[in-house]
C-alpha cells in the first residue's frame, strides 16, 4: 500500500468521528493496541523535546525502507505519535520527506490539541523527516 493509500484509510478511518472526544477516545484505544517501546529505546536520544509529556520515536532503516516505533507516558501523545509513525513505518527515505501530515487537520485532530501537544507532535514529524533525509544523504554517499 501507498504512503498515500495509508494516508487515505486513515482519512476514512478518523473521518466519521464528528465529535472530537470520541475521535481520541479512539485514538488513544488503538494506541493502547500498540506495543509498547521497550525501555532499552527510552533514552534521550530519542527523547522528543518540546512535548511536556515524557515521547520517545525509535528511528530503523532497514532493506531501503524507514521504521519508527513510539512510546509516551500520556495517552493522547501517545496515540497522535502513533498515527504518524503507522504511516510513515515501511516507506521509502523519499516519501516518508514528501509526504506532510495535513490530514491530521483534515481530520480535525490538531485544531483540538493543547499548544503543546500540538508543538510535540510538529517536533515528532521533524525528527522522523530528519531521520528520513539522513538515510537518503547515507544511501547517497555509499
Amino acid at each position: 500500500m501507498s504512503i498515500e493509500a495509508k494516508r487515505d484509510a486513515l482519512v476514512e478511518e478518523l473521518a466519521p468521528f464528528e465529535d472530537h472526544f470520541e475521535r481520541f477516545a479512539y485514538i488513544v484505544d488503538r494506541a493502547k493496541a500498540n506495543t509498547p517501546l521497550a525501555d532499552e529505546y527510552k533514552i534521550d536520544a530519542f527523547l522528543i523535546e518540546g512535548c511536556l509529556s515524557q515521547l520517545w520515536v525509535y528511528p530503523e532503516f532497514k532493506d531501503g525502507k524507514c521504521y519508527f516505533h513510539t512510546d509516551s507516558d500520556a495517552a493522547i501523545t501517545k496515540g497522535t505519535s502513533t498515527l504518524l509513525c503507522g504511516l510513515y513505518s515501511g516507506e521509502t527515505p523519499e516519501a516518508v520527506i514528501d509526504l506532510e501530515p495535513d490530514f491530521l487537520a483534515e481530520v480535525g485532530i490538531t485544531q483540538h490539541l493543547s499548544p503543546n501537544r500540538r508543538n510535540g507532535l510538529t517536533n515528532v514529524r521533524k525528527r522522523i523527516k530528519a531521520y528520513a533525509e539522513l538515510c537518503l544523504k547515507n544511501a547517497e554517499n555509499q
